[in-house]
């Protein structure tokens, strides 16, 4: 069963005041760590939605493999951005959506996510940080359609919480909402919490896998 990595990326910044996914994270840009760990992950395809400074992203970042899909309208938000990527995947048996700002997401959430939906989970799985539902989040098939109907700002917040009957919660870590980047004090949280032995903090689902290993299929 194919199961498709979607990575949003597209965003202007607008808060950080420079490219985030340009940022500075161990001597690699900020996105190229979940791109690398989407590769290291159970993941049939990986595509990555790009949008603002995607020219210097595709110049400057490794892509580990992923498809790049500059997404037309990028600006009208998340939502949109979510609804024209997912239209332009096929017919996955499902994707796992990944934010492009969240380095400390590693290989390991991602596979604790896909292996709970391939267990008979869903039609959405989502990961959760001691308690709390947040991304990566792996949507079905038989929802895409749903996802392909969004627009706005919001992604697909509303609309689970408009269906909590779809919604599986897979328990991965405490990293929670202070692993994305949306501005400086976000980014030097991140670097900081980084720097501290690549996230010798977080649970052991929550770490990054060692460079190149993989892990089952």
């Amino acid at each position: 069963m194919a199961v498709v990595g979607l990575v949003l990326a597209a965003g202007r910044s607008t808060r950080m005041g420079r490219p985030k996914q340009l940022a500075d994270l161990g001597g690699r840009p900020l996105l190229e760590h979940v791109l690398a760990a989407l590769e290291a992950a159970p993941l049939d395809r990986v595509v990555v939605a790009l949008g603002a400074h995607a020219g210097t992203i595709l110049e400057r970042v490794d892509l580990h493999g992923a498809e790049p899909l500059v997404v037309e309208g990028f600006g009208a938000g998340m939502g949109h951005v979510l609804s024209r990527a997912s239209s332009a995947l096929g017919e996955p048996e499902a994707v796992v959506v990944c934010l492009g700002d969240q380095p400390l997401v590693s290989a390991a959430v991602v596979a604790e996510l896909v292996t709970a939906w391939r267990a008979g989970a869903g039609p959405v799985v989502t990961a959760a940080y001691s308690g709390r539902h947040g991304n990566p989040r792996l949507f079905d098939r038989t929802v895409l359609t749903e996802l392909a109907g969004l627009g706005g700002d919001t992604g697909a917040r509303e609309l689970l919480a408009a269906h909590p009957e779809w919604v599986t919660a897979v328990e991965v870590g405490a990293i929670g909402d202070d692993a994305d980047v949306d501005d400086e004090e976000g980014l030097a949280r991140v670097v900081a919490r980084y720097a501290a032995g690549r996230g010798a903090d977080l649970p052991q689902g929550a770490r990054p896998l060692p460079q190149g290993a993989r892990p089952a299929r």
